[in-house]
C-alpha cells in the first residue's frame, strides 16, 4: 500500500495579493518564495470577503451561509440571530475536514487562529483536531497585552476577547515573551515532534498575522525603515510592474484606479506620512516574521524526511484589510478615544505591544492591485488572494496557474489525495451538507487542463454585498457609498480590475447571472441584511 500523504495547510490573515516576494512584493519572504519556486502559484484563487466565512468554507468544502457563518459572529444583527446558517459558529449541519481525516487514521493538529466559535464546546478539539492550540476570536494583541476591559470598552474590542485554548483547556496567562506567530510556530512544531510517527498527519497553521493591531519585533521593523516613505501610489506601481515581470498578470492589464477613501499622500503632513509609513513598515515586519516561522516548520519536515510526502498549501483568508476602523459611525469615535487612553500610538512606539494601529485603504489597495477595493467587498480585491501549493509527488515545479479556484475546493482535494470519501448528505445518521467545491486532483496530476470550466457558477454575499460569477463573467452589487447599489457586469478575462461596466451593453448576460444569483440564494439560505460595519 503506498504511503498516504501528509498535509500542511497554512493561512495568513488579511495578507494582500502582492505582499509575498513570489507574488511581486518587496517584503522578504524567502521560505514561501522557495515553496513557490518549486511548486504552483495560483493567480485566480478566491475566498470569502472576510476571515471566519473563509475558514468555515476551507474546513467544510461548502458555502459559509450553510456552514453557520452566514455573517461574522461580530456582525450578527437581531434579524439574523437564530436563523439557520447564521449561528455565528461552525454548525452541526456540516462535517469538518479534520473530523473525516481523524476517522480515517490521520493525526490532526492545529496551531493558530480559529474564529469559528468562542466556547470550549465549539473549539477545534470538538471538530476533529486531536491536538490544538488556538486563538478563538478574530483578533487579539500579538504580544498578549490587553488593557482591563470595563464598561467603556468599545463593542468591537468586547467582541474579540483574547481567548486562547489548548485542546479543551483555556489558558489563563500567556508567557511573558509571547508573540503570536512565534507561539503558533512553536506549538505546531511541538505537536509534530510528539506525534505518532506511524500515522500520517493533517496540520493546520492559521496565523493571526498580519491582521491588526499591527505589531512586530523592533529589529524587523527597523529593517524596513524608510522603505515606504514615498507613499502607497509609488509602491503600487512598483508591485504592478513586478507582477507583470513574473507573469502573474498580463502586461497590458488595466489596474483599477486607487479609490481615495482618505487624503492623498501628498496632502498629508510630514508627521502623518511618517506615521502611515511606519504602520506599513510594521506590517512588512509581521509578514516576514510569519514567513520565518513557516520556514522553521518546513525545515523540520525536511530534516524528518517528510517534506516530499507532504502536500503544503498556503493562502490568505481574504484580500488586504483596508477598513478605516475610526470611520465606522457605530463604534469609530469611541474606539479612537479608548485607544488614545490605553495605548501609545506615537511614532516611535508604533508596532510595540502597547500600540494599536491599522494601515488603511491606500496601503491595502497597493496589495490588492490590479483589483478593485479590498477585504469585506465582493469585488476582486476582497476575494482574490495569493495561494501556492508545494507537493513534489505531483511533479509541479515553478509553474503558474491562471485557472479559477475557490477555497471550497480545498476539502475535496485533500480528501481525494488522502483516499477518504466525503459522506455526502448523511454522516453518522445525521444530515450534513454535501460538498460544493471540486477536487483539484485531476488538474494537479495532468489529467485535466483545468478544475472549473466556463459553466461553473460561484456566488458570494457578505454584509449585503453580492457577486456571482460564471466563467470569466462576473456581476457585482455593492451598496453605497462605495458602490452604486445596482448590479454591475464585468468580463474578468479582459478587465480583471473591474473598471468597465458592461451591464447596459450586455443585458442578456447580466440577466442570466442574476438568475444564477437567485439560485445561489435559494441553495445557500442567504438572508440579505445591512452590516453594522457599514460606513457613512
Amino acid at each position: 500500500m503506498p504511503q498516504r500523504p501528509n498535509f500542511l495547510v497554512i493561512l495568513a490573515d488579511d495578507l494582500g495579493f502582492s505582499d509575498l516576494g513570489a507574488f511581486g512584493g518587496e517584503i522578504a519572504t524567502p521560505h514561501l518564495d522557495a515553496l513557490a519556486s518549486n511548486g504552483l502559484r495560483l493567480t485566480d484563487f478566491h475566498t470569502a470577503p472576510t476571515c471566519s466565512p473563509t475558514r468555515s468554507m476551507l474546513l467544510t468544502g461548502t458555502d459559509h451561509h450553510i456552514a453557520g457563518i452566514g455573517t461574522m459572529a461580530e456582525t450578527l444583527t437581531p434579524e439574523l440571530i437564530g436563523k439557520p446558517g447564521y449561528e455565528g459558529h461552525l454548525n452541526d449541519r456540516v462535517v469538518a475536514l479534520p473530523e473525516l481525516l481523524r476517522e480515517a487514521g490521520y493525526q490532526t493538529l492545529m496551531s493558530g487562529k480559529w474564529h469559528l466559535g468562542l466556547t470550549a464546546e465549539l473549539a477545534p478539539h470538538a471538530r476533529g483536531f486531536e491536538r490544538s492550540f488556538s486563538l478563538l476570536p478574530g483578533a487579539a494583541n500579538h504580544y498578549g497585552f490587553e488593557p482591563t476591559y470595563d464598561e467603556q470598552t468599545p463593542g468591537l474590542l468586547k467582541s474579540t476577547p483574547a481567548l486562547y485554548i489548548e485542546d479543551d483547556t483555556f489558558i489563563d496567562e500567556l508567557p511573558k515573551d509571547f508573540y503570536s506567530s512565534d507561539a503558533f510556530g512553536d506549538k505546531l512544531l511541538q505537536y509534530l515532534k510528539e506525534r505518532d510517527q506511524t500515522r500520517p498527519f493533517f496540520a493546520y497553521l492559521p496565523f493571526s498575522a498580519p491582521h491588526w493591531p499591527l505589531q512586530a519585533p523592533a529589529d524587523l521593523v527597523e529593517k524596513y525603515r524608510g522603505r515606504y516613505d514615498a507613499g502607497p501610489e509609488v509602491l503600487r506601481l512598483e508591485r504592478l510592474e513586478k507582477l507583470k515581470a513574473l507573469g502573474l498578470i498580463e502586461p497590458d492589464v488595466e489596474p483599477h484606479p486607487l479609490i481615495q477613501l482618505t487624503q492623498q499622500w501628498d496632502a498629508l503632513s510630514e508627521e502623518q506620512q511618517q506615521i502611515s509609513a511606519r504602520a506599513m513598515e510594521v506590517y512588512a515586519a509581521m509578514v516576514e516574521r510569519m514567513d520565518w516561522n513557516i520556514g522553521r516548520v518546513v525545515e523540520y519536515l525536511r530534516q524528518q524526511g517528510q517534506l516530499d510526502n507532504t502536500f503544503i498549501l498556503f493562502m490568505s483568508d481574504n484580500g488586504a484589510e483596508g477598513a478605516l476602523l475610526e470611520a465606522f459611525p457605530k463604534f469609530g469615535p469611541e474606539l479612537v478615544a479608548y485607544l488614545s487612553q490605553h495605548y501609545d500610538n506615537s511614532l516611535d512606539n508604533i508596532g510595540r505591544a502597547n500600540s494599536y494601529v491599522w494601515y488603511g485603504p491606500n496601503w491595502a489597495q497597493v496589495a490588492t492591485a490590479p483589483s478593485r477595493l479590498f477585504k469585506a467587498f465582493t469585488t476582486e480585491g476582497g476575494i482574490r488572494v495569493p495561494a501556492l501549493l508545494h507537493y513534489p509527488q505531483l511533479a509541479i515545479k515553478g509553474q503558474i496557474s491562471h485557472g479559477f479556484g475557490t477555497v471550497m475546493d480545498i476539502t475535496p482535494t485533500i480528501l481525494d489525495l488522502a483516499g477518504v470519501r466525503h459522506p455526502g448528505k448523511v454522516w453518522h445518521g445525521k444530515p450534513v451538507a454535501p460538498l460544493r467545491g471540486k477536487s483539484w486532483l485531476g488538474f494537479l496530476s495532468g489529467e485535466t487542463a483545468q478544475v472549473h470550466d466556463e459553466h461553473t457558477v460561484t456566488g458570494w454575499e457578505l454584509f449585503g454585498r453580492r457577486a456571482i460569477r460564471q466563467g470569466s463573467w462576473k456581476a457585482v452589487w455593492i451598496p453605497g457609498p462605495v458602490g452604486p447599489a445596482t448590479w454591475q457586469l464585468y468580463d474578468l478575462s479582459s478587465d480583471p480590475g473591474e473598471i468597465h461596466d458592461l451591464a447596459l451593453s450586455q443585458p442578456e448576460k447580466l440577466s442570466a447571472l442574476i438568475g444564477h444569483w437567485q439560485q445561489y440564494v435559494e441553495e445557500t439560505g442567504v438572508i440579505l441584511s445591512e452590516s453594522p460595519f457599514q460606513p457613512d
